[in-house]
């Protein structure tokens, strides 16, 4: 056991990873403290809770970081299925970017041994082309979140060798799980309705995802795990999938059955483009895949 009992304090802990990590450290008898906007309640039996209120450079956060020895950053301002911000770069970047290292400063100077931060695998870019992405890649982000999690990881660099502080960086892709969120929820739902899919004919495709349980298992290695400081890791559940095995996969663990149509790929990405869903149109068409060798072979991790 490491100094400060172990003790990890998960923020985003409401959130859909946040919460799996918190559930997973308690299962295991870690001390676990959650970082919440406002605690709804309903927490494993030991877990303490932590009210900061918002995500920003202004969050205070001594109170929970008081006696800690691991943070796990999960908090994040995510995609917007329907942006409304004027600004949305201006406004992740509050939220990813100047928060994670307001905590990370605050973190060093109550001198927390570790840092995780989850980014996403959006720092890469959006698509591959027939060469998955390795952590050692050129980052390209290709959205606004993106690049505020890729301005947080450049800023959270500049802090650990500021400071006695290890950083460990990981980027998921989508997230997959019951009650999944975002674009995957989106689909769950129009299973769920019985709706008709136009995708029958998207079978071409290779998207990585990640489970919750899996990316939160890579997160508790990562607490202690002496290689892990400093680095960069990928992680996938090692299996793509096209777009519609992953419809197929999903219906039949909701007991439905998916009714796909057999339209036309491209006529479905021009459809897309053409209302302004271009992030939909690359996950739904587009290959996204990860070679997470660097994960494996230094963590002796297994997707």
């Amino acid at each position: 056991m490491t100094h400060r009992d172990g003790r990890v304090l998960v923020t985003g802990a409401t959130g859909y990873l946040g919460g799996e990590v918190v559930r997973l450290l308690a299962q295991q008898g870690r001390p676990v403290r959650a970082a919440v906007r406002q605690d709804p309640g309903g927490w494993p039996a030991g877990v303490e809770v932590a009210p900061v209120g918002d995500l920003g450079p202004e969050t205070d956060w001594s109170k929970a970081l008081d006696q800690v020895d691991v943070v796990v950053h999960c908090a994040a301002r995510a995609h917007v299925l329907r942006e409304t911000a004027q600004d949305p770069l201006a406004t992740f970047r509050r939220a990813n970017t100047e928060g994670a290292l307001t905590l990370a400063r605050q973190a060093a100077a109550a001198g927390i041994r570790r840092l995780i931060f989850i980014s996403t695998i959006g720092v890469n870019g959006g698509e591959t082309h027939g060469v998955p992405f390795t952590a050692a890649d050129r980052p390209q982000p290709h959205s606004p979140y993106a690049v505020s999690k890729h301005e947080a990881e450049l800023g959270l660099a500049e802090i650990a060798r500021a400071h006695d502080l290890e950083v460990v960086i990981i980027r998921p892709p989508l997230i997959t799980g019951p009650d999944a969120k975002g674009n995957l929820g989106t689909l769950a739902r129009w299973i769920e309705r019985g709706l008709p899919l136009p995708f029958g004919l998207v079978t071409g495709n290779r998207r990585d995802l990640v489970s919750r349980d899996r990316l939160a298992a890579l997160i508790s290695i990562c607490l202690d795990h002496q290689a892990a400081a400093g680095q960069t890791f990928l992680v996938s559940d090692g299996a793509p999938v096209s777009t519609r095995q992953l419809l197929l996969d999903m219906a039949a663990a909701m007991g439905r059955k998916a009714r796909l149509l057999p339209a036309p790929p491209a006529l479905l990405g021009l459809a897309l483009s053409l209302v302004g869903r271009k992030t939909m149109r690359s996950q739904l068409l587009g290959d996204l895949e990860i070679d997470v060798t660097h994960t494996r072979d230094t963590l002796g991790w297994r997707p």
